[in-house]
């Protein structure tokens, strides 16, 4: 049996925008379980109060939001802004929707459309708020029969159950707290290395504006993506590791749950510069107040970006 070429096959891995690389299995059971946990939380809620034939038209919007805030909880559009205000603002559309144009077709797209329009008005654009918006057009007379307080009751309810929920499960885990400004280091610019011009979360953000795009990842994490690439390309092409200061915080370079936060307390000359060894403390993250030591080199292979605590952050 002939396999495609794998020339053929990443052209339509990329045709069909198939991700290159995917998070750890345990961050995807993880993930699954944080969205099991908190649509419990929000179905129970709904049938108490509405029954279980109302809950029925809420749930699709709740559900892809509950994807966003636990798979992908550093995600723009999962932010609690995006979450609450988007749903909101696209519920309130949809109702009007249904109300003024007697056309159910003609209502359920309008709804969607001007749903898109009021959430990137008020820069919250969430994806699962089309469904929302929709659900109140072809809800049936439950939801109906709300009118405008389907925005408040179940909708904002639920979001805010949702959001609580994606808070208290996602704190444990150091690296995936949400939402993000929860995050207890932030990153520290990186000082480019030869040849190398490296951009600022402003620069990114620029460029976001010249090219008006939107994008489902923060300039922080676009930021993070060029500065790691950088890095690869210059261990690539050989060189000496980067030199770590005493006092410094640094992160590991890969998320999921062996993430921590390294700080260097002491560096002991060794007879070259990459075999300088390094004491460190564990300040965040798995083992968190060990301590433990290795060569410059190793760090270098496991670090990832130099990290600063939030509350010294500019």
């Amino acid at each position: 049996m002939k396999h495609p070429h794998p020339d053929r096959r990443v052209k339509a891995g990329n045709f069909l925008g198939v991700p290159a690389a995917v998070p750890h299995l345990s961050e995807q059971w993880t993930a699954a379980l944080g969205a099991l946990l908190g649509m419990a939380i929000a179905l129970l809620a709904t049938h108490a109060l509405l029954g279980r034939s109302a809950a029925i038209f809420v749930v699709p919007s709740l559900g892809a939001a509950a994807v966003l805030v636990f798979a992908a909880p550093h995600s723009v559009f999962a932010q609690p802004w995006a979450v609450l205000a988007g749903n909101l603002l696209s519920a309130l559309v949809g109702v009007a929707c249904q109300r003024l144009l007697p056309e159910a077709t003609l209502a359920a797209a309008a709804a969607v459309a001007l749903a898109i329009a009021a959430m990137h008005a008020a820069r919250c654009l969430h994806p699962p708020g089309g469904a929302t918006a929709l659900a109140a057009v072809i809800g049936g007379p439950e939801i109906h029969q709300l009118g405008f307080a389907y925005a408040i009751y179940p909708v904002g309810v639920n979001c805010l159950l949702l959001i609580a929920a994606g808070i208290a499960f996602n704190y444990p885990f150091a690296w995936r707290r949400y939402p993000a400004s929860l995050m207890r280091y932030v990153h520290v610019d990186a000082a480019p290395g030869a040849g190398d011009t490296v951009p600022d979360a402003t620069h990114v953000r620029r460029a976001l504006a010249r090219l008006n795009v939107v994008v489902d990842v923060g300039p922080e994490e676009l930021q993070e993506v060029i500065e790691q690439s950088l890095a690869l390309a210059r261990e690539e092409r050989g060189g000496p590791p980067p030199a770590f200061a005493v006092g410094r915080c640094y992160g590991s370079r890969r998320p999921g749950r062996h993430w921590s936060v390294r700080q260097i307390v002491e560096r002991h000359a060794g007879a070259r510069p990459e075999h300088d060894v390094l004491v460190y403390r564990i300040v965040d993250g798995k083992g968190r107040h060990r301590l433990g030591s290795c060569t410059q080199a190793e760090f270098a292979r496991w670090a990832g970006r130099e990290l600063r605590p939030r509350q010294a952050a500019r």
